[in-house]
């Protein structure tokens, strides 16, 4: 799976459930501030980035509306899914691409990081919440189909104050 974590999450704000259900997933911080970042901006993503390292997550910072570090992006998943790539080598099934679902709370841009990586507008988007109603398979290319989804949230927070952050 690819988790998408908007720059200016807090760490309640990951879903503890995908957390727990998913073996191996791809992290990816999307940059919504301009090119000029200060430099506080910029330590407080590289925190973060090594938070998730440590936890055992592959890790990429993204900017999926002017495209920085999305080349990159296709080498992690590669590397992520090489043991399954292989395996599957090894049972005589070649050339199949691996699937991946991008998943994230609503409006975060899942749809726009798809269309990013992508190179073409795949995946329909909105300026707010609920634009993606279904699930929809996108094929990047022969090696790589990504499952766009709509926001997900889990069904209770442990704490209220995670609401009202979501919220406002």
């Amino acid at each position: 799976a690819l988790s998408l974590i908007d720059d200016e999450i807090r760490q309640e704000f990951i879903n503890p459930k995908l957390n727990d259900d998913q073996r191996k997933q791809l992290s990816a911080r999307r940059d919504k501030q301009s090119d000029l970042l200060n430099s506080a901006e910029e330590k407080w993503n590289d925190a973060w980035a090594e938070y998730f390292k440590a936890k055992g997550y592959s890790v990429v910072k993204v900017n999926s509306k002017k495209g920085g570090g999305i080349k990159s992006i296709h080498g992690v998943i590669q590397e992520a899914c090489k043991e399954k790539i292989e395996r599957d080598r090894k049972r005589g099934i070649l050339n199949r691409p691996v699937r991946a679902m991008v998943v994230g709370i609503p409006n975060v841009g899942k749809s726009t990081f798809i269309n990013s990586l992508a190179g073409k507008a795949a995946a329909k988007t909105g300026n707010k919440p609920g634009v993606t109603k279904g699930k929809q398979w996108i094929r990047l290319n022969k090696n790589v189909e990504l499952l766009d989804t709509p926001g997900i949230l889990w069904p209770k927070f442990e704490d209220q104050s995670v609401g009202l952050k979501l919220a406002f």
